[in-house]
C-alpha cells in the first residue's frame, strides 16, 4: 500500500510503492490521489485516459529487473495532477492548477 508524505510543501506530495514486493505502480498512483482528494479510488477517472498503466508498470518491473538501468521517471498528468513516477517507487504528486498559478 502506498504511503502519502505531503509535509514537502503545499503543491508538492510523496508516495511511495514497494515494487520489490510486487505492489504495481499504476495503483499506487491511483491510491495516493484518492486520499489526496478524499475520494474512493473507483470514484477517479480511469487511468488509461492520462498514461497506460500496463506500460507504466512494465517499464517499472524492466528497470527493476536490469540492475544497471539506473532510476527512470515518467510524468504525465492525471485528475489535476502532475505526477512523476520514479521505478525506484518514489511517485511525486504535484497539483497542477497551484503549480502553475505560483510560475504566473
Amino acid at each position: 500500500m502506498p504511503s502519502v508524505d505531503d509535509s514537502e510543501d503545499a503543491l508538492r506530495y510523496v508516495a511511495t510503492f514497494d515494487p520489490d514486493a510486487g505492489e504495481r505502480a499504476s495503483e499506487a498512483i491511483v491510491t495516493a490521489i484518492a486520499a489526496l482528494v478524499d475520494d474512493d479510488p473507483a470514484s477517479l477517472s480511469p487511468l488509461y485516459d492520462a498514461v497506460d498503466p500496463d506500460a507504466l508498470n512494465a517499464l517499472v518491473a524492466h528497470a527493476r529487473r536490469a540492475d544497471d538501468a539506473g532510476t527512470h521517471e515518467l510524468r504525465f498528468t492525471y485528475e489535476g495532477f502532475d505526477v512523476g513516477v520514479r521505478t525506484d517507487g518514489r511517485i511525486q504528486i504535484e497539483d497542477a492548477s497551484a503549480a502553475a498559478a505560483s510560475i504566473a
